[in-house]
This record gives C-alpha cells, structure tokens and sequence, in this order.
C-alpha cells in the first residue's frame, strides 16, 4: 500500500506509515472471524462478536508516538486513519459531539486489548522529524486521507472483485494523445471556410500551444467568444502536460447543460481517454457510461476528465471518503476552468486559496479560460488574496477583442425607464431571426406568452432532455434560415453555439451582456455587425448577487468609453463587483474552519466546512421528476422493479428544480406523489410542452386523467 502514496505525490514517511498503520485495530482475536463473515463464511460481518474499531486504534496509536518537539503533528495522521471508514472529522465536539476526533481519541483502552499481538514490523517505524515544510496542513491531511482512501477501497477491490479490478487503467499516454489532437486541429482547420473569425482561431490555437512551454503555474486565456477557446485551452494543456510530465487533464466546466457537449467533442479526438463525470450523464450510450468509466469515477484516473465546477470543488472541501479519494489524483495535473467568471462569489476566498495551494506544493498548473476575465489577482483594498502572477496566454487580449468584435452595443441612457413586456414583444416580432435572453424563469414565460406562435421558449423550467432537444431544433432553424425567435433564461449564455443577428439582453452584469453578445453574428458572416440591445425589464433582477452586479454595469455603462467590451472593463467591473462582497467573499466561514487561529494545535473543523461547502442550496429547492418524452416508462419502471442504478442515472435527464416553498401544496393536491425516494410529477397538465414544468397549472387535468 505504500507503493499507492509515493505514486500519488512526495510524502515520503507520512504517507507509508498511514498505509501500515491504518490496519492495526484488524489484529485482534476476532479478526480472522470478521474477514470470514465478510466473505460470506460466517454470518454478517456486524453480528461478529468482538470487532474492533480498527480505526480509532490506529489514530490512537499515531497519537501516542508521533509527538515532535512540542508539536502534535500524530493529529496528521490521526484525522486520515481515524476518518478512513466515516470520513474526515472535526476536532471539536462542538458541532458533532462524539463523532469529533477529540472524543474518539479519549478511548485509549480500545487500543491496550490488541497492542501487544500486532506484528512487530507494523509497529517499529522510523518517525519523521519535521512536519511537512510550506504545505497548509489542512489541505496536506486532505490529501494523504485521499491516498489512504483510495488505496483501501483499491486493495479490497483487488481481494473482493479483481475483475473489476482488473478494468482499472490501461489508457493512453498523456504523451499518446499529444498528437491526436494536433491531427484534429489541421483537419478541423483544412475543412473550415477562409474567413477572418477562422483566421484569427488559427492564430489563437498557435499561440496556446507556444506559450505551454512556460514554466508551470497560474495563466489566464482571455478571447472573445467564439473565439475557439475550449479546444485552443485543450491545445494548451496536452503541450504543457507533455513537455512538464503531468499526469492528466482536468476540465472544470460550470454547467451540466454544456458538459456533454464538450465531452462528446473530446471523445471524437480521444474516444478511449476521456472521463466524464457529473450528475446529469445520459447513460444510453455505452461508451459513455460502462464499468470501466463508473471505476473511473471513483478516483479519477483517467487522463483526461471533463467534470463540473460542483464536483471538483466539492471534493476539494469533502470530508467523505467516497468524494475525497479522487483528490490526489489532481495531484500533477493541469486544470482548466472553462467560464471562469462563473466561479462562485460567495465562496471565491476559499476556492482561490486551494487553488494557489495546489499550485504551489501539488504541481498543477491551472487555467483560467474566458471570454469575460475576472479580477482574480490579489486586492489588497479590500482583503482578497486572490491568486498571484497570473500569466496570461495571449499577447494582446485588447487587440484580439478588437479584432474579433462582431456587435455594436446599444444600452439605454435612462436605465431608471423600464420596457414593458408588450412593447418589448411587439418589438422582437419585428425581427425574423432574434434571441432574447432574460434574468428569470417567470419572465421567460410572460414574454414567451406575448410572442407570435412559433417561438422558442428555453429556461430551467424545462428538463435537461427537453432543453436539448429544443436547442437542437434552434440550430437546424438557423442552419436552414428558416424564421428563429427565442426567449430564453441565461442558460443560453455558457457554451451553447448560437448565432443570431440580432440580440436583446436585460440589464445584468456586464459579464453577462457579453457572454450574450457572444451568441450575436458569432461566425461574422453579416454584412454588417449584429446588434446587441439592453433593456430594462419591468420586473427587478433576483437579490443578492446578481443585483449587486446589475448595480455595477449600470455605473460602468453610464461611463462614456470607446468599448464597454474591451478586456480592462471586465476587469473594472470584477474588482468593484468583488469589493462590493467584503466579506462575503467567505459567506460561510469555511476559511475559518481549515485555518485556525492556532494553527500548530491542528484543530481543524473537516466535517462542517464540508458541510458548508455547497455550491448549490440544495435546502432552498428540490428535484421533481417530471412528465416528457422518455420518462413515464422509466417512472414505471421504477414502481415495479424499484430503483436501479441504470434507471436513475437516465431518469436525471428529466429533473427540474422548483422552490422548496413550490412543494407542499403540489404534494397536498397529489400533483406530486414520492416514489421509492423520488418526487415524481402525476398530473400530466404540470408539464407544458412548450416551457416546462408549470407549479401552478396542479388544479387542471388532462381529460383521460378524469377517467376511472
């Protein structure tokens, strides 16, 4: 086992003696029993009279000899090995009470039973003598919990099931897949139209796979979209890895609405190489989801995973043992954040001081890719640490965005005059071809309401399955010129290649006016510049955050300058934007927990920083089951064999999320019924066709609904 912690990153001692000591509670009487039992020899492993709990013994055992100069650096160790079944845990009983480690390692008599029949050379280690040097040793126990995890559940998985086993690894090289992309690119290149916006792609892909010989740290890639960033950062990436013997690639997007897509596009360079790992997997195609890819997902070890912004961050502050073992397998890696800007505010002083820790002292280069950069550099005005000596990939940013600007930008001057809803639709009617992009889900509707017939309706009302299939008809519109109306949320606004004439945004932040101008003559083919036109909607933008960065635009778009999308406005508007956090910037507190005041009494709180660690609400809203295409069948399904795997997995492609306050009156009218832990939709009337799932339509029924 010690093997798996020097493969995983320069441990050295700690890393061996957690992979011989995590064991030492398993020599006890009983514990030839328990491995019987378990193999299904002798009963049930919890019947076994006498097991031991072998790891609060471990900790134990840590704790009592790992002791230097003053220092209680056992507690390094005692968090891994008395976590590696129930996950990391606080040190405080505060919040978790006896759970807390402080309270398991009272215990000192669990161990006295056992200590004198454990093989000697488990025991008679040389001990290390320094902590670990420049690490922050809150992320460092994170990591060695990882390798002790991953490395337990390998070598039960080697024992149990070796012909799971036995699936794990054979990919190709980092070094193997350098080329394929460099082929894709000359074809992709060979067969794309001689246009200007094709010409400077070329130029940006050039670039990228230059710049990846500087050293390895922190980059930023700055282009206009529509720019080619993702397989440009790709480009990056691979060269970087290869020339600096990384191990593999990590892309981080921030939306599942645009995670397929991405992956797909990957897979058609690599097809044996690429992990895709996130909630919504559509699971109908095999070579998407089998039983090599599912092992994958547990720890990451393919060379290159497309995931979201949820699960890495997530499991970078996870204190459970499924969740953390993939994490020194980011360990050596480069990492790409695809929308950048999309980082999450109220927890951006935590994600940036783990990034520039895995910068620092795990080996991963990190890039941050965006059309709409933000200010992520160190602001001392204001406290925030951000990440220092970014280096940016491209030479000019500004004269590649004015190279590549498409649109003329067109805001009101009064921002305090709203639009009504009537005259905005009677103005979209005037264009054949437009797209709308609003702040809310019940604006999307009461627009959609006032359009001819035959307009497009997209927003998170609509399942996962029903939004593709409606983006997909969009695409064959405008592919074929026939008549393209949509009014959509901004879910639009992230990785979904649209490209329309004309394009209407409601006042938000300036990041977002952007990423909507980049749906706008995105391959330049008009004649002309297309037109992006703010408005003010009648109704006021969601609180909170989104308001704060609406206030910021309208400052900013009051300010008389030669482009509102030069690159320097994206960085004024982040850095006001941010300032206006404060110390929102941590809303949680969650720096709080990993880095204590005292930081030499190793008193970390694992447990509730993860627990605190969300970034989406999950008790503001919940996950309906809804009514489209494929998924009565599956619900069925479910009624009569129960819930498996396969099943879920496709059914999370019809879920839609509604406010929590939404539920129990659906639940009270039987509109909502639970299915074996599912909310499911019954009335078919909740589900329109057109925009979604519909709370307030439960009164209505369809008319074979009212026949016994």
């Amino acid at each position: 086992m010690a093997s798996e912690f020097a493969a995983a990153f320069n441990s050295g001692q700690w890393g061996r003696l957690a992979g011989l000591w995590h064991d030492i509670g398993k020599y006890s009487p009983d514990f030839q029993k328990m491995i019987r039992s378990a193999t299904g020899l002798d009963g049930h492993v919890e019947t076994v009279p006498g097991r031991v709990d072998h790891s609060t013994a471990s900790g134990i055992w840590a704790t009592e000899h790992l002791y230097f100069k003053g220092f209680p650096i056992s507690r390094l160790l005692a968090y891994a090995l008395c976590g590696h079944h129930a996950g990391l845990a606080d040190w405080s009983a505060d919040q978790t009470g006896r759970k807390a480690l402080s309270e398991r390692l009272k215990n000192t008599a669990l161990f006295d039973s056992i200590r004198y029949i454990i093989p000697a050379d488990i025991l008679q280690q040389t001990l290390p003598q320094q902590i670990p040097k420049g690490y922050d040793l809150a992320l460092w126990i994170r990591m060695i919990f990882s390798c002790l995890v991953d490395a337990d559940f390998l070598d039960t998985e080697r024992f149990f099931s070796a012909e799971n086993f036995a699936l794990r690894g054979n990919y190709p090289s980092i070094a193997e897949l350098l080329p394929r992309i460099t082929e894709f690119m000359k074809n992709k290149q060979d067969l794309a139209p001689d246009t200007s916006v094709n010409r400077i792609r070329r130029d940006i892909l050039e670039k990228c796979i230059a710049k990846a010989d500087t050293e390895p740290g922190a980059f930023s890639l700055t282009v206009p979209t529509g720019g080619g960033k993702t397989l440009s950062s790709l480009a990056f990436a691979l060269t970087h890895a290869v020339k600096y013997n990384k191990q593999r690639i990590i892309y981080v997007i921030p939306y599942t609405s645009i995670i397929e897509q991405t992956a797909d596009q990957f897979r058609q360079i690599f097809p044996a190489a690429v992990l895709e790992h996130h909630s919504n997997l559509e699971i109908t195609d095999e070579s998407k989801d089998n039983a090599k890819s599912r092992l994958a997902c547990e720890n990451w070890d393919a060379p290159v995973i497309v995931t979201t912004s949820v699960q890495f961050f997530e499991s970078l502050f996870a204190a459970r043992t499924s969740r953390c073992r993939k994490l020194h397998n980011i360990v050596n890696s480069v990492v790409i954040f695809d929308e950048a800007q999309l980082l999450p505010p109220e927890f951006l002083n935590p994600i940036m001081y783990a990034l520039c820790e895995l910068k620092s002292c795990y080996g991963v280069s990190i890039v941050f890719s965006t059309a709409t950069q933000p200010a992520l550099g160190p602001q001392p005005s204001f406290g925030f640490n951000g990440m220092p000596d970014i280096i940016e990939i491209m030479d000019d940013p500004v004269g590649l965005s004015e190279s590549l600007k498409r649109v003329d930008l067109h805001h009101p001057v009064d921002f305090s005059e709203p639009i009504a809803w009537e005259n905005l639709a009677e103005e979209l009617a005037d264009h054949p071809s437009v797209l709308c992009i609003v702040n809310r889900r019940d604006d999307a509707s009461n627009l959609w309401g006032l359009m001819p017939e035959g307009t497009f309706h997209l927003s998170a009302r609509m399942c996962g399955q029903h939004r593709s299939a409606v983006i997909r008809e969009i695409k064959e519109c405008l592919r074929t010129g026939k008549q393209t109306r949509v009014i959509s949320t901004q879910l639009v606004e992230a990785g979904v290649d649209l490209d329309f004439p004309v394009v209407y945004r409601a006042m938000a932040g300036l990041d977002s006016i952007a990423q909507a101008a980049g749906r706008c003559n995105r391959e330049g083919r008009l004649q002309q510049r297309g037109i992006v036109r703010v408005f003010v909607p009648p109704s006021q933008s969601p609180p909170g955050t989104l308001r704060q960065a609406e206030g910021v635009t309208r400052q900013l778009l009051a300010e008389k300058v030669a482009d509102h999308m030069a690159p320097e406005r994206f960085t004024r508007f982040f850095t006001n934007f941010y300032w206006l956090q404060g110390n929102r910037l941590d809303k949680n507190n969650i720096l709080g927990d990993l880095c204590p005041a005292n930081e030499k009494e190793l008193r970390y709180s694992f447990r509730s920083a993860a627990d605190k660690f969300h970034l989406i609400d999950e008790t503001t809203q919940v996950s309906i089951v809804v009514l489209y295409k494929g998924s009565p069948e599956l619900i069925e399904q479910v009624k009569s064999h129960g819930p498996n795997r396969f099943i879920m997995r496709q059914l999370q492609r019809y879920i839609v999320n509604i406010p929590r306050y939404q539920l129990r009156p659906l639940l009270e009218t039987g509109a909502i019924r639970e299915i074996n832990g599912m909310l499911v939709q019954e009335q078919s009337a909740l589900y329109d066709r057109d925009i979604g799932f519909c709370h307030n339509r439960s009164a209505l029924y369809e008319p074979d609904e009212l026949v016994c």
